[in-house]
Parts: structure tokens; sequence; C-alpha cells
């Protein structure tokens, strides 16, 4: 099957973007997986679809499957690049569109400087709803919330204190005194893998520089650990605020570049949601024979 591309990052997470406004194309699990080999396809962290609005009130669908091949529900680097792709590709005149995911429906914002904004709802804090299965474990107390002891599989038997939501996908968020020489590599696979996260779990590793600025690395559920993750980033920033650590707008570096996270708590509470903003850009185009792979 020949497939037409488009190969985009948003700092430094990368994906595969294939139009399917037109009919779908019925990729199957291992196709994904082809398609974002580094070595034998085009090589991605995910592969996005854009496919038509399923109902009223949205402007496209927006499917996510990540290199293993498998849907998720959510991923913020790629909801950018998915409205600059549709604004540069023409499939819409509009700069902010809404758009249907697994998780609900996304708002996304084409900014005048090129980068975009994506009103990435409200984060989820109820452990069934991640889901996380707290059952039998102590938490600590910490600021205005808590974090949950996660006893990891490894040499040591370490201990991984982690705060716990979703963000449309569920992220599990330890802090380090040092990003750089934080046990992502060991504590990454065994956090995602976890037993008390049903559905895996993407794991945040953040450092807090003061409250307005924090550094990050995620292992990603099913990718490993990216340049970049926007729903990771996001899932960092409002465990900080609820456990005391940041402000309400907070930049965040991670390995592929800076995204900028804003949760209004103190004024619109829990349910508020978060506002990410970032670059989102077009790495090049290209059509490939995808192999008959089931």
């Amino acid at each position: 099957m020949r497939v037409a591309f488009t190969k985009m990052q948003g700092a430094g997470n990368d994906f595969v973007v294939l139009d399917e406004t037109r009919g779908p194309l019925n990729l199957s699990p291992a196709q994904y997986r082809w398609l974002a080999d580094r070595h034998f396809g085009v090589g991605a962290d995910q592969i996005l679809s854009v496919r038509p609005a399923p109902h009223p009130g949205v402007d496209f669908e927006y499917v996510i499957h990540n290199a293993d091949g498998g849907e998720v529900e959510n991923c913020g680097n790629g909801a950018r690049c998915f409205v600059r792709y549709v604004h540069d590709a023409g499939l819409t005149p509009l700069r902010t569109v809404r758009v249907a995911t697994r998780a609900g429906v996304l708002t996304l914002a084409l900014q005048d400087d090129g980068r975009v904004t994506v009103d990435m709802g409200a984060p989820v804090f109820e452990p069934a709803r991640v889901p996380f299965d707290p059952e039998g474990l102590a938490p600590r107390a910490e600021g205005g919330w808590q974090r949950w002891p996660l006893a990891l599989p490894l040499a040591g038997e370490p201990v991984a204190w982690v705060a716990v939501l979703s963000m449309g996908n569920p992220h599990a968020v330890v802090r380090v005194d040092d990003v750089d020489a934080a046990p992502v590599a060991q504590w990454g696979p065994a956090i995602e893998g976890h037993a008390r996260f049903p559905r895996r779990v993407n794991a945040g590793f953040v450092q807090v520089v003061d409250r307005a600025h924090a550094r990050l690395r995620v292992y990603e559920r099913g990718a490993g650990e990216t340049l970049a993750c926007g729903t990771g980033a996001c899932a960092a920033v409002v465990a900080g605020i609820r456990l005391g650590w940041f402000d309400e707008r907070v930049d965040v570096d991670l390995p592929g570049g800076r995204l900028t996270i804003e949760w209004p708590l103190q004024t619109q509470g829990l349910t508020a949601t978060v506002r990410m903003t970032g670059p989102a850009e077009p790495v090049f185009t290209g059509v490939v024979d995808v192999p008959d792979l089931r």
C-alpha cells in the first residue's frame, strides 16, 4: 500500500501524520509499528491520523497510535502538530479547531508566531478514572494533595513516590533533584508496566528549578523515553501546583525544547482546564510503500 505522509515534530517529539479525511487507510497495529520504526519505516514516536468529524460540534477526529502500534487517548505535542498540519494542508481555513479524541474534545489554536496553544481539558484525579489501584497503599500528604508509594520490582526494591493523575492518558510524576541524573532508563519501564496501572502509565521525572520553571524527562507508555511529552508536561505542572511546588504558569524544559503550561487552580479550582503552548514544525513529506503486515 502506498501511503502519503507528513513528518512533524513538536519540541523534538516526532510524528508521522496521515490524512484519512477522504477515506480510512485501515492500517493494522503491525503497520503502525512499521511506520514508526526508525530503521525500516519512517520513524516516529506516534502516528497521528486526521479523520472527518465524527459528530457535530467538532471539526475533525484526532486518532493517535504509539510506536508499539497501540491506540492511545491523547498526545499534547501531537495535538499541536495536528492543527498546524490541517491548516498548512488546506484542510481548513480555521486557525482554531475542535477535535474529537478518545479522551474527549480538544480545542487547538494556531498563534501568529507559529506556536500552538492547546486547551487540554481538565485533569482527572480520581484513581479509578486514571486508572490507578491504590488499595493497601498509604499516601503521604504534601501541599494540598498527596503522593503514593510505588514499590518497584528492581534491585534494592526502591520506592517511587508518585503523584497520579490523568490528562486524558495516565501519568505518574516523580520529583527528582537533578533530571539529568534521574534513573529514567531503569525506573521508567518499571513504573510504566507497574501492576497498579492496569492500562500502563507515562512516567514523568520532574526537577523543580523554581516556582515558574521546571525540567522534565518522560518515559512514555508504548514509546520509551521521548524528547518531549506534552501531556507529561501538563501532568508534571498540575501535580506540582497541587503539591505546592509551582505557581500557575510554568515553563517546562524538556530535552527537545520548551513548553509553557498554565493551570489557574486558585481562581477556577480543580475543574480548570490546562493550557499548553509550544512549537509545531513540519519536517518533510513523502510517500512510502507500507508492507502488508497483519
